[in-house]
């Protein structure tokens, strides 16, 4: 059983909102400009005019009031007019705390435009890409940080980009040519780019080379706490459970209130099966460090996930009786009791998961296990009991079901099944969406379409289902109803501007209309948002389209060396075999 981790998300998470400390905020207030934005104003406005007059009033007002978002609006506008680099720093800033991510990544877009030198904003597009998984985006950004001279915090990425399952080998590439690149060792970080690339190497299978790498590190940076954590890390990889040990006490005495040695060091003892010890020193580790439920929960995680279910039982019993115990203690419990064969019990701790991120994994996985146990009615009915006990979770306890049914070969009894919920609550948007993307799987498009209609006519601006109709209706390539599908897309554009798909939908419908100059830059745009394999695939037969064949080359290129699973590529390398890049096959993924 693979239980969810605790330690990627929650770096992750750091490093998008570390970049917050680069600005202090005071009772929630915008940061105070340190020279006037306006100095290089075009001459006719050197002060205010009334427009921008009136755009600043109504960023400084709405920032007052804590309407963040709308202030990041105003400033960034201000920012287009005037070219002011403090006013896209405030319109950033202000948008991280509107938590809108499209409007963080537009501020600081136009930060970095006007001052190519600041670190932060790199920092935040860097962490931007990451979270939608757009990883060498994300290490270009990085890395364009740590040639100014600033700290990219490339191994920490590397750390994530390995954990995450990223595709290591263009991102070790993209490193390789940092570090071979002339003045590279003279950097003031060039540290961090070598144990980044040595963390990846170890990812990678290249245990020698990250070993090599290493072991230079150590007569540079001995004392270098990140050093240690990847020395264990690599010494775990190669089975040296007694070097990890090592490495990790190195590390408590350089950084002992670093919970990652701790883990690690737990684990070491673990895999030299000195359960006892392990535990001896898990507790002792506890009482000095601080008994933190963060802490013990992921030291019991780390007992599970090696095999041990008793000692992770005794770490997590402490929270028996306790006010607010954390969700990921009863799902874990529950864990223990399924792999100690008491399906009864485990049911019961996985229904004592409350509403937040553990709350779907936990009903998941309380069904598969009724399943595996042949309780495949117990399992229908625990999810329809869920269902009625949460209101917040109905329709992705719904998609459950209807997944698991599915998964087992009863496809007509989700059919089913969704048409019943339907049939009870026939308005219901998101499952109407859902009935729709089956039939389009079941190549059932009418059925598809008179679902999206349905959902239309109530709510005549649904962007997602203006656009899943327009881009069905280009797709068909049927001449009559390219005009159609257009409308429809150039609506879910005016609904939702920002949306990678509805731009993807607007090149596509352009190019089935024989205008390919056209499809071009919305193609473009959409891939800079959402570089998936859809998008790169119709980008690419764009390209193809305007005799920039190489162009389109180079980018399925670039993509396919991210990850062995590109089906919709494969399909239109079928189709225009020359796009093929050098030195590939042309078989079809798995």
């Amino acid at each position: 059983m693979r239980l969810p981790t605790l330690w990627a998300p929650m770096a992750a998470a750091l490093l998008l909102s570390g970049c917050q400390t680069s600005v202090s905020f005071e009772h929630g207030s915008l940061p105070a400009f340190t020279s006037d934005p306006l100095e290089s104003a075009p001459p006719v406005a050197r002060g205010l005019d009334a427009s921008g007059l009136s755009t600043l009033l109504g960023a400084e007002l709405a920032g007052l009031r804590g309407d963040y978002r709308f202030a990041s609006h105003n400033y960034l506008a201000a920012a287009q007019r005037y070219s002011a680099p403090a006013l896209a720093e405030r319109a950033t800033f202000a948008a991280r705390f509107s938590n809108d991510p499209g409007l963080i990544e537009a501020s600081a877009l136009r930060w970095r435009e006007l001052s190519p030198q600041a670190e932060t904003p790199n920092q935040l597009l860097a962490a931007l890409s990451m979270q939608r998984g757009d990883w060498m985006a994300s290490l270009e950004q990085r890395l364009t940080i740590t040639e100014a001279g600033g700290y990219g915090d490339l191994a920490t990425f590397a750390e994530i980009a390995a954990s995450e399952e990223a595709p290591l080998a263009p991102l070790l590439a993209r490193l390789y040519t940092h570090l071979d690149a002339s003045g590279a060792e003279t950097l003031e970080h060039h540290d961090d780019a070598l144990l980044a690339t040595a963390l990846l190497e170890a990812a990678s299978g290249e245990l020698a080379a990250a070993q090599t790498r290493l072991q230079g590190l150590m007569q540079s940076d001995p004392e270098n706490p990140a050093l240690w954590y990847a020395k264990g890390q690599l010494a775990l990889e190669s089975g040296d459970n007694a070097g990890a040990r090592q490495a990790a006490r190195e590390g408590l005495e350089l950084a002992p209130d670093d919970v990652r040695f701790i883990l690690l060091l737990a684990q070491a003892e673990i895999r030299l099966n000195n359960i006892e010890a392990a535990e001896a020193q898990t507790d002792a580790l506890l009482e000095s460090y601080g008994a933190s439920a963060e802490l013990r929960l992921a030291l019991a995680q780390l007992y599970l996930e090696e095999g041990h279910p008793e000692p992770a039982h005794r770490l997590l019993h402490a929270f028996i009786g306790q006010p607010d115990i954390p969700n990921l203690a009863y799902y874990l419990l529950g864990s223990i009791e399924q792999m100690q064969g008491d399906t009864d019990t485990a049911l019961l701790y996985y229904r004592q998961v409350g509403e937040g991120d553990e709350f779907l994994p936990s009903r998941a996985t309380a069904a598969r296990m009724l399943i595996d146990e042949d309780r495949f009615l117990d399992a229908r009915a625990f999810l329809r009991i869920e269902r009625m006990r949460s209101e917040t979770y109905f329709n992705d306890l719904l998609l459950l079901e209807i997944q698991l049914l599915d998964e087992q070969g009863r496809s007509a009894d989700a059919d089913a099944l969704l048409d019943r919920e339907l049939a009870r609550t026939p308005d219901d948007s998101p499952l109407l969406y859902l009935r729709a993307m089956r039939a389009w799987e079941a190549g059932n498009l009418d059925a598809m379409e008179t679902d999206l209609r349905r959902i239309l006519q109530k709510e005549p601006n649904n962007a997602l289902a203006l656009n899943a109709l327009g881009f069905t209706l280009a797709d068909a390539n049927q001449p009559e109803r390219l005009d159609e599908a257009r409308e429809l897309i150039e609506r879910a554009y005016t609904a939702d501007p920002n949306n990678p798909a509805v731009l993807d939908s607007m090149g596509w419908v352009y190019y089935r209309q024989g205008q390919p100059e056209e499809a071009l830059p919305w193609l473009e745009s959409a891939y800079a948002r959402m570089p998936d394999q859809e998008i790169a695939a119709h980008l690419a037969e764009v390209l193809h389209a305007l005799g920039r064949s190489e162009e389109a080359r180079q980018l399925l290129d670039e993509f396919m060396q991210r990850t062995s699973d590109h089906p919709l590529i494969d399909e239109l390398l079928l189709r225009f075999p020359e796009l093929m890049p050098a030195g590939l096959t042309s078989e079809p993924s798995t």
